[in-house]
């Protein structure tokens, strides 16, 4: 074997050591995944019978190699069964990580900054504005590259163009749309009373409620932008990427939303993005 060399009795070429550190990052991702859920204890016990299998086959032991290799395989059928959640989460952090989504992700801001004339941001600053003073929740989801269709589909289409009013009508506590996510798209509110999907990142506090674990779960599988108004503290948040931006003023808000929806570049400011796990500290 070319390029290969001895430890012993065996020979280990360069390919076999790629292949083995490209197994461990895969095993060292794949722990990463399903840290700090129940999944983990399922897939170390899935492990387990199959080092279990392999030793048994090794030694000869017909029987239990029978029985075991029958349950080995429906295996790969019963690990997506049992992991669909962690392995959708695995295959959208490759998709969002390929250059294709990041070519998607540069078209859709070189489209949205010729076009930021025709989206005004000041009636979402001067909503949100409103509805902290009050106490009154808020959750707008802004789409970028990604098709938020199917979280629209699950509320109240409505197609209108935006107004400080009708954003404090949709969200007044009164309201039957209240309940659940606008969603702007284009420019116009596409739907309200949408529902999101919560994070289940074992890192976000408990602190936080289901509107910013809704925030975050969306912002974990779209490139979508959340801007959320606490009922509880009348805190205003701006969320992109799994990272919170809290306790943002409007002038903060306003710069936020133009770098991430616009990319354009905002003046010095004091507040900062966090991850999950930065938000309690």
């Amino acid at each position: 074997m070319i390029g290969s060399f001895g430890i012993g009795f065996l020979r280990i070429g360069w390919i076999d050591v790629i292949d083995v550190l490209l197994v461990t990052v895969l095993f060292y991702q794949l722990y990463k995944l399903l840290t700090g859920s129940v999944a983990l204890k399922i897939f170390l016990g899935f492990m387990s019978i199959y080092l279990f299998y392999l030793v048994v086959k090794a030694a000869g032991m017909e029987l239990l190699t029978s029985i075991l290799g029958q349950f080995m395989s429906v295996g790969v059928l019963a690990g997506i069964i049992l992991f669909q959640q962690e392995i959708r989460r695995f295959l959208l952090n490759i998709g969002k990580a390929t250059a294709f989504e990041k070519m998607r992700n540069f078209a859709w801001r070189r489209d949205s900054a010729a076009s930021a004339e025709r989206m005004n941001i000041t009636p979402f600053v001067e909503a949100a504005k409103s509805l902290a003073g009050k106490n009154t929740g808020a959750l707008i989801a802004f789409n970028l590259a990604s098709d938020l269709t199917a979280f629209a589909n699950s509320g109240d289409l409505i197609d209108a163009t935006v107004s400080k009013r009708l954003l404090m009508s949709i969200f007044n506590k009164t309201s039957p749309l209240h309940d659940g996510a606008v969603i702007i798209s284009r420019g116009r509110i596409q739907a309200a009373r949408c529902i999101l999907p919560v994070s289940e990142n074992p890192d976000v506090p408990a602190a936080l409620g289901l509107r910013h674990r809704a925030a975050i779960g969306l912002s974990e599988v779209t490139d979508a932008v959340v801007l959320v108004v606490s009922e509880e503290t009348g805190q205003i948040s701006l969320v992109r990427g799994g990272e919170v931006f809290r306790n943002l003023a409007p002038a903060d808000l306003r710069a936020r939303l133009n770098e991430f929806l616009f990319d354009i570049a905002p003046k010095p400011r004091a507040a900062t993005g966090t991850t999950p796990a930065e938000v309690a500290a």
